[in-house]
């Protein structure tokens, strides 16, 4: 009797890390398997034992089961596979980062106007008052050139929404040369000219 009982408590301890390495390693379900046969054998083996020793390996696992299960749950998605399948909700802005200068000039932004530089699906770029930021839109596609206003700020970047076309937008003041035509610069035509 004590031996079938050394026995089918070893079987469980097998059982019971084989279904938290489960959780860890991804084996497609083969150490989930291997888990329940060395359970169910834990089980087994303790009844040939005795029905005394078979109902309190029983006890123990029905009690040990969930309680491993849950603790690897917990701990699961602080895994480096947990963490590349869990989504993790970004974290709100600790204390004193809306005081950085950078957040306080987007903070400014809002309620401004400017132009989408690249599509924005629903990330890109866009210019206001001469200056190119980073932006998210709010909710669907912006086009590129199409007016936007700048709604809120998440942490670095700017929420933007497509302004209605009635409401016109300021016009696109650009410091840099590169995105002048050469007329604008004050440049002759590349072209050949007649002859």
């Amino acid at each position: 009797m004590l031996d079938a009982l050394f026995w089918s408590i070893i079987l469980l301890v097998v059982g019971l890390g084989l279904i938290a390495m489960e959780l860890f390693i991804p084996s497609g379900g083969v150490l989930s398997a291997l888990a329940g046969v060395a359970v169910i054998g834990s089980v087994m083996v303790a009844f040939s034992g005795g029905v005394a020793s078979g109902l309190i390996v029983l006890a123990g696992t029905l009690v040990l089961l969930p309680l491993i299960l849950a603790a690897a749950v917990r701990w699961w998605p602080y895994t480096p596979l947990g963490r590349l399948m869990v989504l993790h909700t970004p974290q709100p802005l600790p204390d004193g980062a809306a005081d950085t200068p950078e957040h306080q000039e987007l903070q400014a932004l809002v309620g401004h106007q400017g132009v989408a530089k690249t599509k924005l699906l629903p990330s890109g770029a866009v210019r206001i008052e001469g200056r190119t930021y980073d932006a998210l839109s709010e909710g669907t596609a912006i086009d590129q050139g199409q007016p936007v206003r700048v709604k809120a700020v998440r942490a670095n970047r700017i929420v933007v929404a497509a302004v209605r076309p009635s409401t016109p937008a300021p016009p696109d003041v650009t410091d840099d040369p590169l995105d002048q035509s050469a007329e604008d610069l004050g440049l002759e035509s590349l072209q050949d000219p007649p002859l």
